[in-house]
């Protein structure tokens, strides 16, 4: 049993992501199983393979940011801004008012400047054009963090969380951990990314792990990830300042875990994972039995589905058979640095919807996947506690347990 006594509760989300502006298009397009991913390509990358990603479409940054703001961003601190003035609108929270010293801003981001470092290249090195004078800047991968500190006077802890995939997910784990401390109140936590350049793409492409038709994750006949990119942020405070504000909880973040494989760059092992969300769940005081549904980080990659399976079999025996699992990395992408974030409010919403959502494009079980996917189409489940689980290139492992709020 956890011996934690500040109890951290989510008051308020934001999103932008290929599904639509907002925590509701996303939830939507979660739910109903419509995917954001569509083509993609590059006129700098004229031998691009791949040409499926989960981009989002028509974002003008004019439409929501300063001119001030859009000089000294890149795109991926531009999407951060967005989604952290959803959510804290959603938290009921006036933006104009300063947040103070007892608020934190933690943001994780993969890569950072993913499109100011593209173009710096490409001009210096092609075009013999001037180099950016905010490219510094633009390109720290706390950016994000400190342009939120910035415009909502955040004067608490403000910093990055860059472990690639589990970035987003532990930035929401230490900023539970530094509430439950009593260094702040509340924080905006989650994560960035907007790496669809024409370089990373063809990084990515170079691995061999991205699906040319669709993601297919935990499915016979699946073959690769599909890039997404997008922003999530959670205001996240503890229980009594947010009913003292007369805030409306939308879930308990219960626990986190987080471990190293401390062995391979890339293959995934066992026992990293599984020991993640055993310590989330001790954590959260929750025994294996008490959880109802698992957000999986679900890529869609050969080697990753099977060791997720397995690490979850490992922790919950043989009720991983009618446990509902589900990734959404299909609907919204793989977006790296942000996608533990994008799937935390998914899994919040689930909470509180009672909907398992689905695994899309899913095809025939895979013998070595024997767990309940939760295929293609959506689920009514009675649910009163959640996991959302990251695992990184690195071998690093996230896992965050949520309860209802009831």
């Amino acid at each position: 049993m956890t011996n934690q006594t500040r109890r951290i509760v989510v008051t308020g989300m934001g999103a932008i992501t290929a599904a639509g502006r907002g925590v509701e298009s996303l939830w939507t397009a979660v739910r109903d199983g419509r995917s954001g991913v569509s083509d993609i390509r590059f006129d700098r990358y004229p031998r691009q393979r791949i040409t499926k990603a989960a981009h989002i479409k028509g974002f003008e940054p004019s439409d929501h940011l300063t001119p001030q703001q859009i000089k000294t961003t890149d795109r991926f601190a531009q999407l951060a801004l967005v989604a952290a003035e959803e959510a804290l609108r959603n938290a009921g929270i006036d933006t104009a008012t300063p947040l103070g010293p007892r608020t934190g801003a933690i943001i994780g981001s993969g890569i950072g400047g993913a499109w100011t470092t593209d173009d710096g290249n490409y001009n210096f090195y092609v075009a013999n054009d001037r180099t950016d004078l905010m490219t510094i800047a633009k390109v720290m991968p706390n950016a994000a963090a400190s342009q939120i500190s910035m415009r909502y006077g955040v004067r608490g802890p403000s910093l990055a969380i860059s472990s690639a995939c589990a970035s987003g997910t532990q930035s929401v784990g230490y900023g539970l951990q530094m509430i439950r401390a009593g260094i702040i109140d509340a924080a905006l936590v989650g994560g960035s990314e907007a790496l669809l350049t024409p370089s990373t793409f063809r990084a990515w492409e170079v691995l061999r792990v991205m699906a040319p038709e669709a993601c297919r994750p935990f499915s016979d006949k699946r073959n690769g990830m599909v890039l997404g990119e997008g922003a999530a942020v959670l205001m996240i405070e503890e229980l009594e300042h947010a009913l003292a504000r007369g805030a409306t909880p939308l879930a308990e973040i219960a626990g986190y875990g987080t471990t190293s494989d401390a062995a391979d760059l890339l293959r995934p092992t066992v026992e990293g994972p599984a020991g993640s969300i055993a310590a989330a769940l001790q954590d959260a005081g929750l025994a294996p039995d008490e959880i109802d549904y698992v957000n999986a980080h679900g890529t869609g990659t050969i080697l990753n589905d099977i060791s997720e399976t397995r690490a979850l079999r490992q922790v919950f025996g043989d009720r991983l058979s009618s446990l509902s699992v589900s990734s959404t990395k299909p609907i919204h992408g793989h977006a790296l640095g942000a996608a533990g974030a994008i799937e935390l409010v998914v899994t919040v919403e689930a909470l509180r919807a009672q909907i398992a959502p689905p695994t899309i494009n899913w095809l025939a079980p895979d013998p070595k996947c024997d767990l309940d996917p939760v295929p293609n189409e959506a689920r009514a489940h009675s649910m009163s506690a959640a996991i959302s689980n990251s695992f990184a290139f690195g071998g690093i492992n996230a896992t965050l347990a949520l309860r209802a709020f009831r």
